[in-house]
């Protein structure tokens, strides 16, 4: 499969499935049938029906998820969808990977999900890191101390293996993490 193909078809995927349907009828979980997706994407790209299949499963952050002849987005939605979420109540740390610029602020006010509907964390510092570059070639690793959270009413979701959401994360509940030893 054409690498480049294959991130283009699954950007779009993202953007229509997160952030703008563009007519696609998605439901309240945010699910769209998939061959309307495919019509859709075939307007832009040279694919069928297989070639998203192939998205999905290759897809190493697992953004997708189909259930018959529908799919969704697992998580990073800026559009309303009820998500039925695991509740996580067993983690004791998750971290946070950002820029030097916006943790001295999220480690003033908290961790909010900003223009998404969640916040988003993960299990490792390296997968964390991983999604500070990203954006920043030398990114800030926050670590999250989900028990005291959980005593401050927050809850958290497993999305997939690598990606947990969780709605704020007090700022006493932050710090940064030093891993350079």
């Amino acid at each position: 499969m054409d690498a480049d193909l294959e991130d283009k078809v699954s950007r779009y995927m993202s953007y229509l499935l997160r952030h703008n349907p563009e007519g696609l009828r998605i439901d309240r979980y945010g699910f769209v049938d998939l061959d309307e997706l495919c019509r859709k994407l075939k307007k832009r790209f040279p694919i069928d029906k297989s070639f998203i299949y192939r998205v999905v499963e290759r897809s190493e952050r697992k953004r997708f998820e189909i259930v018959g002849n529908r799919i969704r987005a697992l998580y990073g939605h800026t559009i309303p969808v009820k998500m039925k979420l695991k509740e996580d109540r067993d983690t004791k740390v998750f971290y946070h990977g950002t820029t030097p610029e916006a943790a001295s602020k999220i480690l003033k006010f908290g961790l909010k999900p900003m223009r998404r509907l969640w916040v988003h964390l993960s299990p490792s510092i390296k997968i964390a890191r991983e999604v500070g570059l990203r954006r920043t070639r030398r990114p800030v690793i926050l670590k999250i101390d989900a028990e005291t959270a959980r005593k401050s009413g927050i809850r958290f979701y497993k999305a997939t293996d690598k990606v947990y959401l969780c709605s704020f994360v007090p700022p006493n509940c932050l710090e940064v993490v030093d891993d350079k030893k």
